[in-house]
C-alpha cells in the first residue's frame, strides 16, 4: 500500500533516516567471539542464541531503513524532476532550481568555480577600476606635459597676448587625452548582474519551499 506525504514532510523524514541509520550500525553488533565452555558471548555477555537474534534484528532494522530511504529519496528525486516552478527569469523544474541553486552558492561539484556570473561582474569591476585608474593617471601626466609646454611658450609672462602657440598645446591635449572605451557601460551591467543573481537566489529559494510545502509524494 503506498504511502502519501509533502515533499517538507519527506524531506524531514530522510535527514532523519540519515541520523537513525548511522546510529544503528554504530550501536549495532554483529560479530563477538566466546570461548568453546561458555554460554555468553564475551562482548556482550549474553547467551549467544540471543547475540545471534540481536545481531539479524539489528541488521534487517538498518536494512528495512536503508530501503525506507531509497524510497523517499527516489519519490523526491522524481518529484523535484517533474515538478516545474516559476520565477521572473523564467520556468525550472525544482531539480534544476536545486541545482542552479547550489552553482550560485558555489555548493556544486564544481565549488566557485562555476559561480559564473560572480566571476564575471568581480571581472569587469577590477578591470574597470584598472581601467579608471590607468585613464586618470595618464591624463594627470599630459596635464602636466602640457604645462610644461605652456610655460616653455609664454614663460613667466602669463599676460602674453598671443594666443596661438597656445593653440598647438591645447590641440596636442586634445589629440592625447585618454578616454574609456566602454561599449557595455559596465558600471551598470556589473550591477544588473548583481542584483539579477541575488533576486534569482531569493525567488528560487521561496520558490522550492513553496512547492515543498504544498507538493505530495508517494512511496
Amino acid at each position: 500500500m503506498s504511502e502519501k506525504m509533502l515533499v517538507t514532510q519527506a524531506l524531514d523524514e530522510r535527514d532523519l533516516l540519515v541520523k537513525k541509520i548511522g546510529d544503528k550500525i554504530e550501536k549495532a553488533s554483529f560479530t563477538d567471539v566466546k570461548k568453546h565452555n561458555e554460554e555468553n558471548v564475551a562482548d556482550g555477555r549474553i547467551s549467544e542464541a540471543e547475540y545471534r537474534k540481536d545481531a539479524e534484528r539489528a541488521f534487517q532494522q538498518i536494512m528495512d531503513l536503508i530501503q525506507r530511504f531509497q524510497k523517499i529519496d527516489a519519490a523526491i528525486v522524481a518529484s523535484n524532476a517533474a515538478t516545474v516552478i516559476s520565477t521572473s527569469f523564467g520556468d525550472y523544474t525544482v531539480a534544476a532550481a536545486i541545482s542552479l541553486r547550489a552553482r550560485l552558492r558555489t555548493e556544486s561539484t564544481y565549488e566557485d568555480e562555476a559561480d559564473f556570473e560572480k566571476m564575471l561582474f568581480r571581472k569587469m569591476s577590477r578591470e574597470l577600476e584598472d581601467r579608471l585608474m590607468l585613464m586618470e593617471n595618464k591624463n594627470k601626466q599630459l596635464e602636466a606635459t602640457a604645462a610644461e609646454m605652456r610655460l616653455s611658450i609664454l614663460g613667466k609672462d602669463s599676460k602674453a597676448k598671443d594666443e596661438k602657440p597656445l593653440e598647438v598645446v591645447e590641440t596636442y591635449v586634445k589629440e592625447n587625452t585618454t578616454e574609456l572605451v566602454d561599449p557595455l557601460d559596465a558600471k551598470k551591467k556589473i550591477e544588473e548582474i548583481r542584483e539579477r543573481r541575488a533576486l534569482l537566489l531569493s525567488e528560487i529559494d521561496t520558490k522550492i519551499k513553496v512547492s515543498n510545502a504544498t507538493t505530495f509524494i508517494e512511496i
